[in-house]
């Protein structure tokens, strides 16, 4: 029985936009796979792990009602690499499904339509807020880099999302930096604030464009539904206490060194060549109007580098882990980027004027 006809191309659009969430190791093998439900000329694939589900939908042609589940990756891969221009049909028979392109022919498992799990959705969802796609993947893309991975602290395995009248932050934290990014909605929202879990937020990111179009959301107690068009992405929120965000990013400041942001992330790249392996120390010397890079390793080896900076305040001497200061400069498209510090104890902020909304801290280290 013929149960769909797709061009290759779409096909795989919609199935990039589902796999990554399906677990490569599952105790339940159902979840290794996808949910194909076609009503119509609607085709709606589905994955979950349980803590996440998303949804896509795409126009097919030809064939009867019917929900499935098959191997997801296996039909991924098989999708994939068949040429560009190939028409996909999909036949049932008996408990297989048979994927065939041109002289091409894949034999698949099923699994029953009815065994497979999906978050409820609905409960206790306040109303929706929208904004650009383009607005949310930026975002994103200042905050994500410092979330913990796997961390014994799970609440830190996560972004924070707040809404407080027209103002929507998120924030990451992994104990060691922080990074921090804000906009301006267009309405006024009540206030509401959650943990989204990390692989929730790289899944948002992949699917997220750069593009005017909308993207809405809606965040309740325990779950959070986003919504883009011909998609939709649930997910389940991480139960704990965030760190007082606004407490940890220092204010009042006594020193500031403005600098080129290019200048300074080559400088450390070249002189992260001999940082410790296992530390990631680098030494960043300020005198008047002049940063020295300095990193050393257990081999008695040493890079030392300077570059022309603006900065007429005290000498200081500070380490930090090089790895973080980079992650936090290639986060902004600027050319000038601001570094406030205090004291060789103090903790560093990085801001600049062109990513107005987005605050950078990194914990000093003893070198």
């Amino acid at each position: 029985m013929l149960l769909v006809q797709s061009e290759r191309n779409a096909l795989l659009a919609s199935l990039t936009a589902v796999v990554g969430v399906v677990e490569r190791r599952h105790t339940l093998p159902i979840l290794s796979n996808l949910l194909l439900e076609k009503k119509g000329s609607k085709l709606t694939l589905l994955a979950t792990d349980l803590e996440l589900q998303v949804s896509t939908q795409l126009d097919v042609q030809a064939g009867e009602d019917f929900a499935i589940t098959i191997a997801a990756r296996k039909l991924f891969d098989i999708v994939r690499a068949l040429p560009d221009s190939a028409k996909l049909k999909l036949d049932s028979k008996d408990s297989q499904v048979v994927v065939s392109a041109g002289k091409s022919r894949f034999t698949l498992q099923t699994l029953p339509a009815a065994d497979f799990p999906r978050v409820e959705t609905g409960a206790g969802l306040g109303e929706a807020i929208r904004l650009p796609q383009k607005t949310l993947k930026r975002l994103l893309q200042l905050v994500q880099f410092a979330m913990a991975s796997q961390d014994i602290r799970y609440y830190l395995n996560g972004m924070l999302l707040v809404l407080e009248g027209k103002q929507l932050r998120v924030v990451a934290t992994d104990g060691h930096r922080l990074s921090y990014a804000e906009t301006e909605l267009e309405t006024e929202a009540a206030p509401r604030e959650v943990i989204i879990p990390r692989k929730t937020v790289v899944e948002l990111s992949k699917l997220l464009s750069d593009v005017d179009d909308p993207v809405e959301l809606r965040i309740g107690t325990n779950q959070v539904t986003i919504t883009l068009p011909g998609t939709e992405l649930v997910t389940k929120v991480v139960d704990g206490k965030f760190p007082d965000y606004q407490r940890v990013i220092p204010a009042n400041q006594p020193r500031h060194l403005k600098a080129n942001r290019q200048s300074v992330m080559q400088a450390l790249q070249r002189a992260a060549i001999l940082s410790n392996e296992k530390f990631r120390g680098v030494r960043l010397v300020m005198s008047e109007n002049t940063l020295g890079i300095v990193c050393n390793n257990n081999e008695q080896e040493e890079a030392a580098d300077e570059i022309e900076v603006s900065y007429n305040g005290d000498p200081l001497d500070v380490g930090f882990n090089v790895t973080y200061l980079l992650d936090g400069l290639g986060a902004v498209n600027t050319d000038e980027i601001t570094l406030s510090l205090g004291d060789a104890n103090s903790s560093m902020l990085l801001t600049s004027e062109g990513e107005a909304g987005f605050k950078y801290v990194v914990m000093p280290m003893r070198i």
